[in-house]
């Protein structure tokens, strides 16, 4: 396990780790930073995300309030939507806006929106993917002679995870831009209220573009390694 981990390739990973620590920790200081700012409005992260869905139709999505922090999700098979502690019950603008992008996802699902509906597909693909990718590609590598075509099939699943990552990127930013659009085009959120709800989801944003570039450095890696072995 070492040597497949700290072998020279692993110098592909670094810009990609360098990003991921940037993301987290811009995500994390945004949200707390706009989170001690009060909407003008007064409302909850709760009741924007409930006026949103009866506005739009989605009366039957139940709003419900999970722990931890940053933890919001829409579940695409449950109809159900989550916001964290720290989002629920809170009238900040970090709240508004992410409760604003977790509703977004659920006007995507209600439309059909092509990524989103590919990304769902992917899903448990690239989950299942992820998963043995890396043992296959491994017990492949170490016995190339006589299995190394273990390797081409971590390859493949690890391919799944990549594509995952890539078709997530459009469907954030979409869920994120109507969010904007309906907090501002409402009065919910004014004027720096605006510019600051949307430097918080800007910020969550990278975390994604993060994820795909460490996805796309581990591939290349895998690529590397593998032509390697030939």
């Amino acid at each position: 396990m070492p040597f497949f981990f700290l072998d020279a390739t692993f110098i592909i990973l670094i810009p990609a780790l360098i990003l991921a620590f940037y993301a987290q920790s811009k995500v994390k200081n945004t949200f707390l930073r706009y989170s001690r700012v009060r909407n003008a409005s007064g409302m909850t992260g709760s009741q924007v995300a409930r006026r949103i869905l009866n506005e739009q139709g989605l009366n039957d999505i139940p709003v419900h309030k999970v722990r931890g922090q940053l933890t919001d999700h829409y579940h695409p098979r449950k109809r159900e939507l989550y916001l964290s502690e720290s989002v629920h019950s809170s009238n900040s603008v970090s709240a508004l806006g992410v409760a604003a992008h977790e509703v977004g996802h659920a006007l995507q699902h209600r439309d059909a929106y092509m990524p989103l509906k590919i990304r769902n597909a992917f899903s448990p693909v690239a989950g299942f993917g992820s998963n043995l990718a890396f043992p296959l590609f491994l017990i492949g590598f170490i016995f190339s002679t006589s299995i190394g075509w273990l390797m081409d099939v971590g390859i493949l699943f690890f391919s799944a995870a990549v594509l995952f990552h890539l078709v997530t990127l459009p469907v954030e930013f979409d869920a994120s831009a109507r969010a904007i659009a309906y907090l501002e085009g409402t009065g919910i959120l004014r004027g720096e209220e605006v510019s600051h709800a949307k430097k918080v989801l800007n910020a969550a944003a990278w975390t994604y573009v993060a994820a795909a570039t460490m996805a796309i450095a581990q591939l290349v890696r895998l690529l590397i390694l593998r032509s390697a072995r030939d």
